[in-house]
């Protein structure tokens, strides 16, 4: 029984219906389809072809790591990651300066996140129906902030169920698309081999793991597991097994199917645009137009707009719950979202190329993984927090090598910055 003096979730629920146990894995996977990743892997494949593969196979396979770390920490210590480091830092002299720094970071990556879903959806608009690119934004986000309040207050099925619908949407708009134009297996299959065909892939292989490991998808997924699974205090050990096999589960299909979509971006890219400078997503949707008609352009751009639409309404939950957690201004989703468009709509209304903003946000993000992923390490290691779940020696060099993997490639995109490309 639960503290409320209800039953544990996997203690009335037979192993035959664990599938209703399923759901935060899925709202947190959304971050990995958004613009960001559709700019970044068309980009790869019109660059390098089927060269880059293996980054968006190895970046899965460190989300699958780090999503379930995350939901793990929920789970076993009833307290998400932003409120673990919150309470670590008060044990500190420079309690104040480094909850605020480590908070607003934490804000700040969400924001840029949104950003570029706000563009991404903005363009989805603009390749469907004309729509002006910064009035396209205001769209986006005042949809995403209706979806948002609407799906939270009916609860966490519906808005797990609400947010998995715009991700089937997103994964039938650019597995759909393969259907128009199908790769070539063999050199996809070639692409699994790690690679590096120039020194100017860094930074696309940077933005497509930014794009892939979203930092605030991190921070969310031990909320999403309190919310869903300990919404009314502590869950007792037993059973508590079971529900964490349970989330595996949930996390390996939910990666599986990003980390699918992910791969069918750079296949379209490879097959549809040339290196000679028509890696854009405009590009791609001009080439669907012309080779294989409206119908499935069309495909290709609703993907892109339900992209948009649902990672923006996972990054406005997600820097909302950062706030919350770390007992920080306590701004209304109304009032960030505003804070959202702005900027992303005054860089329409200055004509940026919207494929390149939304690479470089995503190089951006593959910074703030760090600041994510260290202290996950970190918390679910301390058996004070984890007791008996806390990680074995085995679990921990995995995440730590996955640390270290990302710091390197942090560390060569600022070596290519600085020596020039």
């Amino acid at each position: 029984m639960t503290s409320a003096g209800k039953p544990s979730p996997t203690a009335t629920v037979p192993p035959w219906q664990w599938l209703r146990l399923l759901g935060p894995a899925f709202v947190a996977s959304v971050a990995y389809v958004d613009p960001g990743n559709v700019a970044a892997n068309l980009s790869a494949g019109g660059r390098y072809g089927y060269a880059l593969v293996w980054v968006l196979a190895a970046a899965s396979l460190m989300a699958m790591v780090i999503q379930y770390q995350s939901a793990k920490l929920g789970l076993v210590s009833g307290r998400t990651l932003p409120q673990l480091m919150t309470e670590r830092f008060a044990r500190s002299r420079l309690h104040a300066p480094l909850t605020w720094g480590y908070g607003l970071q934490a804000f700040v990556i969400a924001i840029a996140t949104d950003v570029a879903e706000v563009v991404g959806g903005a363009l989805g608009l603009n390749l469907l129906f004309g729509v002006p690119l910064w009035f396209g934004g205001v769209v986006v986000g005042l949809i995403s902030l209706a979806l948002l309040a609407g799906l939270r207050n009916r609860g966490e099925h519906a808005f797990e169920y609400g947010v998995g619908a715009l991700l089937a949407l997103v994964a039938l708009g650019f597995l759909g698309t393969l259907f128009f134009q199908p790769p070539d297996w063999s050199a996809t299959a070639q692409g699994l081999l790690p690679q590096v065909p120039d020194r100017a892939a860094w930074p696309l292989i940077a933005a497509m793991l930014g794009a892939t490991v979203m930092p605030h998808a991190i921070y969310l997924h031990s909320g999403l597991a309190i919310d869903r699974f300990r919404p009314e205090g502590s869950l007792p050990t037993q059973g508590l097994g079971r529900l964490l096999r349970v989330q595996r589960i949930d996390v390996v299909l939910a990666l599986v199917v990003s980390g699918s979509v992910n791969v069918a971006m750079l296949l379209l890219g490879a097959t549809l645009l040339d290196a000679q400078g028509g890696g854009t997503i405009e590009a791609a949707h001009a080439s669907l137009v012309a080779s294989l008609g409206p119908v499935a352009a069309a495909v290709f751009a609703i993907g892109l707009l339900a992209s948009g639409i649902g990672s923006a309404v996972v990054g406005t939950h997600a820097g909302s719950r950062i706030l919350k957690d770390m007992h920080l201004w306590q701004v209304s989703p109304l009032i960030r979202r505003s804070l959202t468009i702005a900027p992303a709509v005054l860089l329409l209304l200055l004509g940026a190329p919207p494929t390149s903003v939304l690479i470089w946000s995503q190089v951006v993000l593959s910074f703030g993984i760090a600041f994510a992923a260290i202290p996950l390490a970190i918390v679910t290691a301390d058996r004070a927090v984890m007791g008996s779940f806390a990680d074995r020696s085995w679990q921990r060099v995995v995440n730590w090598t996955i640390v270290t993997a990302i710091v390197a490639l942090n560390l060569i995109t600022v070596w290519w910055a600085l020596s020039g490309s």
